[in-house]
């Protein structure tokens, strides 16, 4: 029997944050701190996973949707966002069919999502698509390395990843959002590009 998404991610919630509890400091933090100083408005998160976003929008975000695929993670996400005080609208959906309506956000935040999605163009179409004109799409992700070493290591890690996960260690979202309709306007990145963030409007 196939493993669903859902199913996979669901059986990652309960032991997430201890798995990635090392990079987390040390490479995620940053990013996220960068992506949270620059949400504004009526905001859209995407690819929630366990929440990790939410401590650095305290007393900052007020008007926020969370959106994934797994149930067992939105309902990690929701749990984290009552501890820290950040009141959610919680969405189960795929990033590329939210069903949300049209132009509807501020800003849009996807980070560390875009590496396990079925097809980044759609998903990026879909961001664009509940993104006000004038609006934000705020993305971070760890990317195709810009060392040998790093992407050597990175293709070996794309061959044992089991299907299923639909994990890829070597996108770089930031080269797709122009044929999704987005203008980027900041980008910054960790040394050797292993985590890159961006920002783009509408």
């Amino acid at each position: 029997m196939s493993v669903t998404r859902a199913q996979y991610w669901d059986g990652q919630a309960p032991n997430y944050d201890r798995t990635t509890a090392f990079l987390e400091p040390r490479l995620f933090a940053p990013a996220r701190r960068w992506i949270a100083e620059r949400v504004s408005g009526r905001t859209l998160e995407v690819g929630v996973g366990t929440g990790a976003n939410l401590p650095y929008y305290a007393g900052q975000v007020t008007d926020l949707t969370i959106v994934d695929v797994s149930p067992a993670m939105l309902r990690a996400a929701s749990a984290r966002a009552a501890t820290v005080g950040v009141p959610v609208r919680v969405v189960q959906a795929d990033a590329a069919h939210l069903g949300l309506p049209d132009a509807s956000f501020d800003t849009v935040v996807c980070t560390f999502s875009m590496c396990c999605v079925v097809d980044e163009l759609a998903v990026l179409r879909e961001l664009a698509r509940v993104l006000r004109p004038g609006g934000r799409l705020l993305m971070a992700d760890h990317v195709e390395s810009s060392a040998r070493l790093g992407r050597g290591v990175q293709r070996v890690l794309d061959r044992v990843t089991p299907d299923h996960a639909g994990e890829h260690h070597r996108r770089r979202p930031l080269l797709l959002v122009e044929q999704a309709g987005l203008t980027p306007v900041e980008t910054v990145a960790s040394r050797w590009r292993l985590v890159e963030q961006f920002a783009a409007t509408r």
